[in-house]
């Protein structure tokens, strides 16, 4: 290792002029209707300009209290209540009275409430997978990211990277959002943090787009890395305070997996190519996360309809009846996978095994 690591500085543009921001803000209000309540949106723009100006990412905070490594630093609200619910779901998950809960995850961005005008086919593989599930006397969680696309005003914001500066600069929960100095509000992954910390298994299914993932689920991946080796107390690095977090990373870091421990299943599914690497690649993610993997039946990757129009690609899906037996079988190993885990009967060959190169 060389000297103390300098922190780089010099991409980010100059702040917004007046102009500027008033033209952006204005965006928002492109309805007629807007009209009659001018003056009362100059007077919100007024607000909303001095928040930008003075940079109030959070302006609601209080003393982080004990616990924490500054009780006195002032941490903001909203992010101290998302990590108590996190705190109590991990309680709850931990406890062998609770309920055994799987979250099923339909990636797919498509449904019939906004432009496709139609229900997706990943969307129905997930229904498969739910009443497996449910027979097991299991819960299931369904998370629908397609809501991204349907919903008001509801969110996944970008990950802004913070990890590649310094890892102790990634707090967990993240704590780049809500920041209402920009406007980046409504932010769901506060919501879906707590609903992956209460689950004890999960199931992703998603189409391939471009050989990838769809950008509703890689949105909710990025934004899960602080899961991966984040900091849990952000008092640590004073905020969001570069030179802080390096030098704590510098000393070591025994980077923290806080979803460890759930036992997963995978279904990709894909109309020409792409779906084998995809598949693979959401595997490694989640084996990289210390997730577990509920076998070989609980890795799906299938093309339905290949090669065929895309008009009657549900068609197919109903005719590929060995598809639809495949994927209830990912649910059925998984729901296997947590009862046994949560029994203390599934073999974890490297469990306890150091890691000489923790990232």
């Amino acid at each position: 290792m060389g000297g103390k690591a300098s922190v780089r500085k010099g991409q980010a543009p100059a702040p917004l002029s007046r102009a500027e921001f008033h033209e952006r803000f204005q965006k928002a209000f492109q309805d007629p209707a807007f009209g009659k309540e001018a003056d009362a949106l100059s007077r919100i723009e007024i607000i909303a300009w001095e928040a930008y100006d003075e940079g109030r990412k959070s302006p609601r905070t209080r003393p982080a209290g004990a616990g924490f490594a500054d009780p006195g630093y002032e941490l903001s609200i909203e992010w101290t209540e998302t990590r108590e619910r996190l705190l109590q779901a991990q309680s709850a998950w931990k406890d062998p009275a609770t309920p055994s809960r799987v979250l099923l995850i339909n990636g797919s961005p498509r449904n019939d409430g906004t432009c496709p005008g139609e229900i997706s086919k990943t969307y129905r593989l997930l229904q498969l997978a739910r009443e497996q599930i449910e027979a097991a006397g299991m819960h299931a969680d369904v998370l629908d990211l397609s809501l991204l696309c349907s919903s008001y005003e509801l969110r996944i914001h970008p990950c802004k990277g913070c990890v590649s500066t310094a890892m102790p600069l990634c707090h967990w929960p993240c704590s780049c959002y809500p920041n209402h100095a920009l406007g980046q509000t409504g932010d769901w992954m506060a919501e879906i943090y707590e609903r992956w910390v209460a689950a004890h298994g999960v199931i992703v299914f998603t189409p391939t787009h471009w050989y990838q993932a769809s950008s509703a689920l890689k949105l909710m991946i990025d934004r899960l890395v602080c899961a991966d080796g984040g900091n849990p107390d952000p008092t640590t690095t004073h905020g969001k305070h570069p030179d802080e977090a390096k030098a704590l990373e510098a000393k070591g870091w025994n980077y923290p997996k806080h979803l460890a421990g759930r036992v997963y299943g995978v279904v990709v599914h894909g109309d020409v190519a792409g779906v084998e690497s995809l598949r693979r690649n959401l595997c490694d993610w989640l084996d990289w996360m210390g997730l577990i993997d509920a076998g070989s039946q609980a890795r799906l990757d299938r093309y339905i309809g290949y090669y065929r129009p895309y008009e009657s690609s549900h068609e197919e899906l109903d005719r590929d009846e060995n598809v639809q037996e495949e994927v209830r079988n990912v649910a059925r190993a998984v729901a296997r996978g947590v009862k046994l885990l949560r029994d203390g009967r599934l073999p974890q060959p490297d469990e306890g095994l150091s890691d000489p190169r923790p990232k």
